[in-house]
């Protein structure tokens, strides 16, 4: 039997923790920065259609830098920023951060949150629950050669 949608509220969706830990114009950022590469303020700030100004976009840059998503270096008195990580290792780091506040709470909490990650799977494409299945085989037969 199927267990009934319903919403919790104050419960942050993956994609609505991202949003609140980063800011619109952070996010834009990142998305600017992984589809061009490296940039400059400047070039960021053209980027943007000079929809903020020149020291928000400076600042903004400096905030994800400090904060470990971007790298920068000096060319002449200017710094280039690119990207710290993928798209993919951010969108991996968030999912791996829900993951654990789940299944944080000891071993009682953890079978109800994964028989609901198998019925998600499998409610989306049988061959993912395959998939499931051959990745937790491999980490059994890893978690072992390690013993």
């Amino acid at each position: 039997m199927k267990a009934p949608r319903f919403t919790l509220f104050g419960f942050k969706r993956p994609r609505e923790v991202v949003c609140f830990a980063l800011g619109n114009l952070e996010r834009d950022t990142l998305e600017e920065l992984w589809e061009r590469g490296e940039m400059s303020v400047r070039d960021m700030y053209q980027a943007f259609g000079e929809r903020a100004a020149y020291t928000t976009v400076m600042t903004t840059l400096d905030r994800l830098f400090r904060k470990g998503l971007l790298t920068r270096r000096k060319e002449g008195r200017a710094f280039l920023y690119s990207p710290g990580i993928s798209r993919a290792e951010f969108e991996q780091g968030v999912a791996e951060d829900v993951i654990d506040g789940l299944l944080g709470r000891g071993a009682e909490s953890a079978e109800p949150v994964m028989a609901c990650f198998v019925d998600a799977v499998s409610e989306r494409d049988r061959e993912l629950l395959d998939e499931l299945e051959r990745l937790v085989q491999d980490k059994k037969r890893q978690v072992k050669s390690q013993e």
